[in-house]
C-alpha cells in the first residue's frame, strides 16, 4: 500500500479528522489525563523536543496500558503527543496506521502475520515470525520495533485444586483424563474456528469432545465458569489479569499449537526516521515485558480497578524509566 504524500504535519491533521469521523462512528479513546516526569535510566537522555506524535491502541486493558506507557514516556522526553489510545477494534488501529493517522501503535506478530498479512499459517520460530512481519509490513511504511518476550496467545487453564488432583501441566495431559473430566469452557468464537479448538484436539491426540461437555459462552466468562467448577479446563488469554486474581494455572503449549503472538510497538517508518529516540525510548522498555509482568499489570486495572495510565505510571517509576521530576 502506497504511503501518503502529505507532510507529516499534514498527516496528523488529517489523521485527527480522520479519527474524529470514525469517534461518531464509535471510535472512543482513552485520553484523559495521563502523568509525565523526567527520562530516567536506560531512557536518560532520550529528547524529543518539538516533536509532534500521536499513540493509539486498541480497547483491551493491556493494549492500553502499553498505549499509556508510551504516552508517558514520550511526553517525558519532550514530545507534544496525542492520546488516541482505546480505539475499538483491530482494523480501524490497523487502518489508521496504514494512513499515517498515527504514529506508534502495539500490536502482535501473531495478528501481524496473519490477520493483517493474510498468511494462513503461523511460523513456529519466535523470532523468525517476529523478522517475517517486520519485513513484510516495511514496505507498508511500518517499522515494528523489537518484540517484548510477552505473549499474548490463546492458552488453556485449570484451577490449582484441579491441576494437583488430576496432575495437569501440559495441554497433553488433558488426552489421558477420563472422559467424565473432559469438560472445557469455551468462547463461542474460538470454538467455531477453523483453526479453534476442533484442530486443536486433533493436533493434541484429545478424543473428541461431545457438545454437551463443552459450555460455549461470551469472551471473558470462562475465568470464573472454571474457576467455580463449571468445566475442568477454559480456553483463556495468558496474560489476562484474572489468572493471577482467579489463581489459574496456565497448561503448557507443548505441541506449539498457539501462535506466537509478542507485542511490539509498531511505528510509522516516516516518524521513526524523522524521530530516532523514538526507538531509544521504546525498546528499553519492550525488554521489561513479559508475560508475568503484564498479567499482574492487567490485574491491577481489571481486579483491583485502577486506571490504566496510573498503572503505567507506577511501573515506569518503579523500573527506572522516569522520575517524578
Amino acid at each position: 500500500m502506497n504511503r501518503p504524500t502529505m507532510s507529516r504535519a499534514g498527516a496528523l491533521t488529517a489523521g485527527a479528522v480522520a479519527l474524529g469521523v470514525l469517534a461518531g462512528c464509535g471510535l472512543g479513546t482513552a485520553g484523559g489525563y495521563t502523568p509525565s516526569g523526567d527520562p530516567a535510566g536506560p531512557v536518560e537522555g532520550v529528547e524529543l523536543d518539538g516533536a509532534t506524535l500521536s499513540v493509539g491502541s486498541k480497547d483491551f486493558t493491556e493494549q492500553i496500558v502499553l498505549g499509556k506507557m508510551a504516552v508517558i514516556l514520550m511526553r517525558s522526553a519532550g514530545a507534544e503527543v496525542e492520546d488516541l489510545t482505546n480505539i475499538p477494534g483491530s482494523n480501524s488501529g490497523r487502518e489508521s496506521m496504514l494512513q499515517g493517522h498515527l504514529d506508534l501503535h502495539w500490536e502482535y506478530t501473531g495478528t501481524g502475520w496473519i490477520n493483517y498479512l493474510g498468511n494462513e499459517e503461523p511460523i513456529d520460530d519466535e523470532r523468525g515470525q517476529y523478522e517475517a512481519v517486520r519485513d513484510a509490513d516495511a514496505e507498508n511504511g511500518l517499522a515494528w520495533l523489537e518484540p517484548a518476550d510477552l505473549n499474548n496467545t490463546y492458552a488453556f487453564a485449570v484451577t490449582r485444586e484441579t491441576a494437583e488432583e488430576l496432575g495437569l501441566s501440559r495441554i497433553s495431559d488433558l488426552a489421558d483424563l477420563d472422559e467424565a473430566d473432559r469438560t472445557f469452557c469455551l468462547d463461542a468464537q474460538f470454538a467455531a474456528r477453523n483453526d479453534g479448538f476442533e484442530p486443536m484436539l486433533e493436533q493434541y491426540g484429545i478424543p473428541p469432545v461431545p457438545r454437551e461437555a463443552q459450555s460455549l459462552m461470551d469472551e471473558g466468562a470462562t475465568y470464573q465458569a472454571v474457576a467455580d467448577g463449571v468445566c475442568t479446563a477454559a480456553q483463556v488469554q495468558s496474560t489476562d489479569g484474572r489468572v493471577l486474581a482467579l489463581d489459574l494455572v496456565l497448561l503448557e503449549d507443548d505441541e506449539g499449537y498457539f501462535p506466537r503472538y509478542n507485542a511490539s510497538a509498531v511505528v510509522n517508518a516516516e516518524a521513526l526516521a524523522e524521530y530516532p529516540q523514538i526507538a531509544e525510548l521504546m525498546d528499553p522498555l519492550t525488554e521489561r515485558l513479559d508475560d508475568d509482568t503484564m498479567t499482574g499489570l492487567n490485574a491491577r486495572v481489571d481486579v483491583e480497578g485502577e486506571e490504566p495510565a496510573d498503572v503505567a505510571w507506577d511501573f515506569l517509576v518503579q523500573e527506572g524509566f522516569v522520575s517524578a521530576g
